[in-house]
């Protein structure tokens, strides 16, 4: 039998005995955390593919609507009524690509939940190991890995920023506003 398999897995903080310890705690919550995060991004990727299916369907009756409207001719009240439809075809086309496009952010908020539940997963894992919790080694390993799992050039400079000692805050600020400079720019993925 190991260690883990004879410690209690819940907390005992309510009523400490002598086997109390922080770094369980510290570990149950962290494990917590990362359920969380997991079960949240879970519940919300069933709606939002049944949003991105719908989407991209009425993407395809728009385009059909259009292609339509443009045999439609173009004199009398059919040629009005061809305006009309093909202004709002191109409008609600538009509005669907813009839909699409939110749906590819939020993709990527996904990927990023889920790299911060793997790293509190390795975290939690390093923390419930006492050989390898005191060994700046493995601190550094974790480190890498976390760093690792980052995509883009932005999330890099925060991990460094943060690691070299500027204030966490101050790292997601400078990370935000990075990120809202480039909002402009639809990265396909």
């Amino acid at each position: 039998m190991t260690d883990e398999t004879l410690s209690p897995r819940g907390t005992s903080a309510h009523q400490p005995d002598l086997n109390w310890s922080q770094v369980r705690e510290t570990v149950l919550m962290l494990e917590l955390s990362a359920v969380q995060i997991e079960t949240a991004m879970k519940d919300s990727n069933t709606s939002v593919e049944v949003l991105t299916d719908s989407f991209t369907t009425m993407a395809g009756y728009m385009r059909m609507i259009s292609e339509t409207v443009q045999t439609l001719p173009d004199q009398g009240e059919v040629g009005v009524a061809k305006q009309n439809l093909s202004g709002v075809s191109d409008h609600v086309s538009s509005m669907v690509h813009q839909a699409i496009i939110a749906f590819q952010f939020y993709d990527k908020l996904v990927q990023r939940l889920a790299h911060v539940g793997l790293s509190l997963g390795d975290l939690s894992d390093l923390v419930a190991d006492r050989q390898r919790l005191f060994n700046p080694d493995e601190w550094v390993d974790l480190q890498n890995r976390i760093k690792s799992k980052y995509s883009t050039r932005e999330e890099i400079a925060m991990f460094e920023a943060v690691m070299t000692g500027t204030p966490v805050q101050d790292a997601v600020d400078q990370f935000m506003s990075e990120m809202k400079e480039k909002s402009d720019d639809i990265e396909l993925f």
